[in-house]
């Protein structure tokens, strides 16, 4: 198990502290679990967002036809 220290501004700490009481108690280790889940679906996120970014880069087939630029979707003269 790893142990990493941060510095958060109190009113998240305070704000994330009172939501996991709320949610699922004040037992022992209650709060190392609601950090872990937090940091697993910050991570989670962040490889399906890269995921996408880079689907977009490599263009998006369409029946043969790739767009690589927003303007190749949008006709700007309506």
């Amino acid at each position: 198990m790893g142990t990493i220290t941060v510095n958060i501004p109190d009113s998240v700490e305070k704000t994330f502290r009172r939501r996991v009481a709320s949610l699922r108690g004040v037992k022992k280790g209650t709060l190392g679990k609601a950090v872990a889940e937090a940091l697993t679906e910050w991570g989670d996120r962040r490889t399906d967002i890269e995921f996408a970014r880079a689907m977009l880069e490599k263009g998006i087939q369409m029946g043969g036809v790739t767009y690589t630029k927003r303007e190749e979707l949008y006709d700007d003269r309506l």
